[in-house]
């Protein structure tokens, strides 16, 4: 396994902060994956470069960057799915 850099953790961090919305698309790897369409919200990065998430369904795992899909939802895509659910932002 190797071990990230400095500059490739802090790259990860500043793309992934804590409070960015996410989707997962796919866990292929795991045994016990997050179904696909499950968001969730960053909680932070680790020093392996892996993307801690609160999901939504109580899962607790987290995504490994070129391992797992996932993408980052828009503030557009949040807002449009809390409507759908009868909430307000």
């Amino acid at each position: 396994m190797r071990i990230p850099s400095r500059n490739e953790v802090e790259s990860y961090r500043s793309r992934y902060p804590a409070g960015t919305k996410i989707c997962c698309d796919n866990m292929s790897e795991d045994p016990r994956p997050v179904p696909p369409g499950t968001t969730g919200t960053v909680i932070g990065v680790d020093d392996m470069c892996s993307i801690m998430v609160r999901w939504d369904n109580g899962q607790g795992l987290s995504l490994v960057p070129g391992v797992d899909s996932f993408h980052v939802i828009s503030q557009e895509e949040s807002q449009s799915e809390a409507h759908d659910m009868g909430m307000q932002l």
